[in-house]
């Protein structure tokens, strides 16, 4: 059963360091009701369960949401099925590696490592969010050792499995756009498949040196 909704949900899934900030402030400058990224962000208990009811419920609030918990596996289907009108847009980066180099570097600076990568008690000790919450999202999105949280083969696998898993889920569907930002035509394609005029001459790029 569908929960009600005045608005076709919009859901930004593509892993974070992929321009989800860039979408996050091109839809805000359209006019969309961006939700609470924070309190998104707390649903990680829920999701972890495998709660998406909550989720949705919580998705009544706005139009656009992204990153965790949206992000995550297996969370699309559930809303593609309570938010029947919903689109999906997969953000994703030039390769794997520059999507997991981008990651590193951004880790390393948001938990103050010095140049180093982020060890398990870095990301226990972490403030982002919560205390805990680092190390939690970590273990349910990656399953890398945990002396070598960063293994780029075991990272670059995942993120691969959930672009793979995305497009594969709305193969036969029209609700789900594949953008790459850095590409000339993003924004167009991003006009289009919202059926909005544009604002921008092109794609304005947030966070661009991540």
């Amino acid at each position: 059963m569908s929960i009600h909704s005045t608005e076709p949900k919009i859901f930004c899934i593509g892993r974070n360091k992929t321009g989800t900030t860039s979408l996050k402030y091109v839809l805000k400058q359209h006019g969309y009701k961006v939700g609470n990224q924070r309190k998104s962000e707390l649903l990680i208990d829920h999701y972890a369960n495998r709660n998406f009811k909550r989720i949705a419920k919580f998705c009544e609030k706005a139009t656009v949401y992204q990153d965790v918990p949206f992000s995550l596996p297996y969370l699309y289907i559930y809303l593609d099925n309570v938010f029947p009108n919903a689109k999906f847009i997969l953000s994703v980066r030039n390769s794997p590696i520059e999507w997991y180099e981008s990651l590193v570097r951004f880790h390393k600076t948001v938990f103050d490592c010095d140049g180093d990568l982020p060890t398990k008690q870095d990301l226990l000790d972490a403030d982002y969010v919560q205390k805990g919450y680092a190390w939690k999202v970590n273990r349910i999105l990656y399953k890398s050792p945990e002396d070598d949280l960063y293994n780029k083969q075991q990272l670059i696998r995942s993120y691969r499995i959930h672009n793979d898993q995305v497009k594969d889920y709305f193969r036969h569907k029209n609700n789900l756009l594949v953008l790459r930002l850095s590409k000339l035509d993003s924004y167009d394609r991003l006009c289009s498949f919202l059926d909005i005029e544009k604002k921008f001459g092109q794609m304005p790029h947030l966070n661009k040196s991540q």
